[in-house]
């Protein structure tokens, strides 16, 4: 018995010692690399890194006798280009599209506020529509180097529709508490 354990012994450290000298990649356990495509680390980031875009701020309240609030913030270049189609991903030299001299044109198209009502979360609150029309005008170029040169560029325009929606909060119609739940929320 003492043999065999001792045979077995020897043998599974020739086995390790051999399985650790030369090129074995996986000598390193846990900490072997694991290759990853370039495009999984721009897909989390769009996935992961946004996550304010759904959401609905909550604004202070609209106060009586001041105008009421315009949309002034139009959505910025970064959110409508999120929102466009995405670029085909293509293999290197073989298939490949990019986008050139992009230019955004933005439209202010609703503006308007709803009477008061309940959110659930909230409590009651005003809904401020602000929807914008968005127009890209950019060049599409689509390039190939394999198995002859080649390249094409045209003009293209993208239509896009943000809306920008938030809310208010209702505290009633009386000055004080509006000009508190103001200070509250803004800290001046």
């Amino acid at each position: 018995m003492f043999r065999v354990r001792r045979h077995a012994l020897l043998l599974a450290a020739a086995a390790l010692t051999v399985a650790n000298v030369g090129c074995n990649p996986f000598t390193m356990g846990l900490f072997t690399p694991v290759p990853i495509q370039p495009w999984v680390a721009e897909r989390m980031n769009q996935k992961y890194g946004n996550r304010n875009d759904g959401r609905t701020p909550v604004m202070p309240p609209i106060r009586d006798g001041f105008p009421p609030p315009i949309c002034e913030d139009p959505p910025s270049d970064q959110e409508v280009l999120r929102a466009m189609p995405r670029v085909t991903r293509g293999v290197p030299y073989i298939f490949e599209e990019f986008r050139d001299d992009i230019v955004i044109v933005k439209n202010r198209l609703v503006d308007k506020i709803d009477p008061p009502r309940f959110f659930p979360l909230v409590g009651p609150a005003q809904l401020h529509h602000c929807h914008w029309e968005c127009v890209v005008y950019y060049t599409e170029t689509v390039q190939s180097d394999h198995p002859f040169p080649m390249q094409t560029r045209k003009n293209r325009v993208q239509v896009l529709y943000i809306d920008k929606d938030h809310l208010h909060l209702y505290v009633g119609p009386n000055t004080d508490v509006q000009r508190q739940i103001t200070a509250d929320m803004t800290k001046y």
